[in-house]
């Protein structure tokens, strides 16, 4: 739209031909830069068609003024860095623009200002009054009588103004318009439709002030070479023996040999805010904290709408995990288990993690299982608690080699689901076979050995279950002796019938002499082929060896255990060689009156003084008892007197479902119950070391790390899993992650290899999820375990200090 103003291209040669530079001697605010016509008419002489004023040689010709304006163009207004004005007009105008019409009023108000002092002030002059038609507007809008108004008038006797006046009663409805009932009726004139209403509304529009400031970055010039400029071989010569060549290369060589030095030292692209984030991340931030979905399990016939109540992995067998599960019962239908019929078969169920479809084993079970656990001297001998109080016996040593299979197997079906044209389908099909049962039919139930008496047994559900180490067992007198045979023999189990029952359990790899008592029993029993004849003598005649009531001495009431923790079950389970027996506690000679052992003879047993007999109990009113069961010998009566519990503490609010020792302390004890957990130390009584706050959610299920000393998992009952790191935050958990939309259940770790670690969640809807643990809480920090021993220790001193205080101040007021 502008014929007089023509667009160029100036390089960098011709802005300092012209002293036009870009920045220098033209900028955004000077923009105008005015050249001779000679002085371009002797560039396109000189420069010819490499001039930039080539393409516009003729305007230039015939341009009739002695100078031509060139602007520079910093917005690209007209596509190009300049623009050649073409006309004497239009340089004017870009020269001296027109004053606009602000110009001209703050012109005429300087002159104003100029003149203020010889200003007289003059009176204003009325002026007629000129009608606009104003007065006909508010004549429509004023308001007229159009309707006449009606007169009344009242008039008396004179003779009665000021009258006394006599008020009296009478009935209204016997006297004829003695009243008038003014009824409600419909007024017409409120149910006319409008069909036009005047309205006035007037709209203001909405300002808001915002300011916004930006980093302006300034055009340049960009130019781009397709072919490189060569220099010739005289040039070139040249170029290498000038002597600014040889001053350069001796100016640089020092710094270029320190940088080569340099290089050869460290590297010079590390990134050193990269490596800080790693570290930060590895020292628990969120961001690398996850536990990544690995396998999950669940049963249509066995699990279904049925509570997983006990987890375990197998000790020995690389991906084994068994669970058990019970019915939901209430609390009421707890109380009267008698009146329940039982409509799902109790079973617990092996599953592999190469085989999430079919299990591996099932164990049958008289009752519903509420806990159970492997033997940790023979992992074949599975001890279990049931809901009746019964403890159970199973031995799958016969099935060890099946389970060992399971990783194969699974294989072994995949191969065939992908290979499904291969001619060798035929030899891959007996071994599909073994996860499912012969000919495709449902897997056999593996029955139970031995079960316990049921008037010795517990009257409520069995609700936790230990097995003594393999270096010590007890008498019936409480007393720990040495254990030659270095194998698991004893059980400790709890219940809410307030009582605590230790089990000796029979050596089943030592042979047994046939008499004539076990003939005449194998005549009138039927065993099943699938059950190892190792514990039938103990099959419903199976007694307890010491049992423990926790009784409240104050008042007739007594505790009811939920969970129990010993301070001697810091076993490992063997796997090929045996593991010699302790040597370092204090041995003293002493007989045993334990006389019923059959494994080793109880007048060469000897006792051990050093070993702990003290035991941590959770209760189902949420009470931690600190008790002993070692039995002591009245001096007086010379019977036999259980200990009494030493320590209470109430902390918790709701049931106890979780109490279990730390794997890196044995002093260190983990209780979670209601909306809170504490963390114990067993030589500390004034209370615990770390107390939570209530969390949003109860708290149901929680286990240690097995691998770092700080971190521990709590499940809650809206499926999530709080994980707590104590090296990055004791006031809250440092991450949470939701499993399931049901209660968490129960919680089991295990160790698949350094470079895996696995965490098995059940919930309350029969499902069993495991999932792989991330590198950041699978691998301990660089001293976490010197750091949460010393923030323990620190803790433990902070309580004994409070506590000494309390009592120089109970003892300065009662002074």
């Amino acid at each position: 739209g502008h014929p007089e103003i023509i667009p160029l291209v100036f390089t960098t040669k011709t802005q300092e031909i012209f002293n036009c530079r870009v920045d220098e001697d033209v900028t955004e605010e000077n923009c105008f830069k005015l050249i001779k016509k000679e002085d371009i008419i002797q560039d396109l002489k000189t420069r010819a068609a490499i001039s930039d004023f080539h393409p516009v040689k003729k305007v230039v010709l015939e341009y009739p003024g002695e100078e031509l304006l060139v602007v520079f163009d910093a917005k690209f207004q007209y596509g190009q860095h300049f623009y050649l004005v073409a006309s004497e007009e239009a340089k004017e105008n870009l020269l001296k623009p027109p004053e606009t019409a602000e110009e001209k009023e703050e012109e005429k108000e300087e002159n104003r200002e100029g003149t203020l002092e010889d200003y007289h002030y003059k009176p204003p002059v009325p002026k007629p009054w000129g009608s606009l038609g104003s007065e006909k507007e508010v004549e429509e809008e004023s308001v007229k009588e159009s309707v006449p108004k009606i007169k009344y008038m009242i008039s008396r006797v004179r003779r009665k103004f000021g009258a006394p006046v006599t008020f009296t009663d009478r009935n209204a409805s016997c006297v004829e318009d003695s009243y008038i009932e003014c009824t409600s009726y419909e007024d017409k004139t409120f149910s006319i439709k409008k069909l036009e209403n005047d309205v006035g509304i007037q709209m203001v529009p909405k300002i808001r002030e915002a300011s916004t400031q930006t980093k302006w970055t300034y055009p340049k010039n960009a130019a781009t070479l397709y072919f490189p400029r060569q220099l010739s071989n005289e040039e070139k010569e040249e170029s290498l023996s000038s002597k600014e060549l040889k001053e350069f290369l001796t100016s640089v060589h020092l710094r270029m040999e320190i940088a080569l030095q340099q290089n050869e030292i460290m590297n010079p692209f590390f990134d050193d805010w990269k490596a800080l984030a790693e570290d930060e991340s590895c020292s628990g931030g969120k961001s690398n904290v996850y536990l990544k979905a690995y396998q999950s399990f669940t049963d249509l016939q066995y699990l279904k709408n049925r509570t997983i109540s006990c987890v375990c992995w197998h000790p020995t067998i690389y991906g084994i995990i068994a669970v058990s599960v019970r019915g939901r019962l209430s609390h009421e239908e707890q109380v009267n288990l008698s009146e329940k019929t039982l409509l799902h078969q109790s079973v617990i169920v092996f599953w592999s993690v190469f085989d999430p479809i079919h299990p591996q084993l099932m164990l049958e079970c008289p009752e519903d299982i509420y806990c159970f656990q492997f033997s940790p001297s023979n992992p074949n001998i599975i001890a279990g608690g049931c809901i009746n109080g019964q403890v159970v016996l199973w031995d799958i040593s016969q099935h060890g080699e099946k389970l060992q299979n399971a990783k194969t197997v699974a294989d072994e079906i995949k191969v065939t689901a992908v290979n499904m044209v291969n001619p060798s389908i035929p030899i891959i099909l007996p071994y599909i076979y073994v996860s499912v049962g012969k000919n495709g039919t449902e897997l056999p139930p593996v029955r139970y050995c031995a079960v316990s008496s049921i008037q010795y047994s517990h009257k409520k559900p069995v609700t936790d279950i230990l097995c003594l180490p393999d270096y010590f067992e007890d008498n019936r007198m409480g007393a720990t002796s040495e254990n030659r045979a270095e194998t698991c023999v004893q059980l400790v189990t709890c219940s809410p019938d307030c009582s605590i029952l230790f089990w000796a359990i029979p050596a089943t790899q030592l042979p047994r002499q046939p008499s004539s008592e076990t003939i005449k029993e194998k005549e009138v029993f039927y065993i099943p082929p699938d059950v190892p004849d190792t514990s039938k003598n103990l099959d419903l005649c199976w007694k307890p060896l010491i049992k423990i009531n926790l009784c409240k001495s104050a008042i007739n009431m007594e505790y009811g255990p939920i969970r129990i923790s010993l301070r001697e079950l810091h076993y490992h389970y063997k796997t090929s060689e045996r593991v010699q027996s302790l040597n370092i506690l204090e041995l003293l000679t002493k007989e045993s009156p334990d006389t019923e052992r059959s494994t080793s003879s109880s007048s060469s047993l000897k006792v051990l003084e050093s070993i702990s007999t003290d035991f941590f109990v959770g209760t189902e009113d949420g009470e931690i008892i600190y008790s002993d069961w070692k039995v002591e010998i009245d001096s007086d009566s010379a019977k036999p007197i259980s200990q009494k519990h030493t320590q209470k503490y109430t902390l918790h609010t709701e049931t106890i479902n979780t109490l279990q020792r730390s794997p890196f302390f044995k002093n260190i004890i983990l209780s979670i119950g209601g909306r809170n957990f504490a963390i114990w130390n067993e030589g500390v009584t004034s209370g615990p070391l770390l107390q939570s706050s209530c969390s949003a959610g109860r708290n149901t299920a929680g286990h240690w790390s097995l691998t770092r000393p700080g971190v521990f998992f709590i499940g809650r009952d809206d499926g999530n899993i709080d994980i707590w790191d104590l090296m990055n935050k004791t006031y809250e958990p440092s991450h949470l992650q939701n499993i399931s939309k049901s209660m968490i259940t129960f919680i089991s770790p295990w160790i698949v290899s350094p470079m895996q670690h696995l965490l098995a969640v059940s919930d309350d809807l029969g499902v069993l999820h495991v999932l792989e643990i991330c590198q950041t809480l699978s691998y301990p920090l660089r001293n976490e375990y010197a750091n949460v021993l010393d923030y323990f220790e620190r803790e433990a001193k902070y309580l004994k200090y409070c506590e000494k205080e309390f009592q120089e101040y109970q003892e300065f007021q009662a002074k």
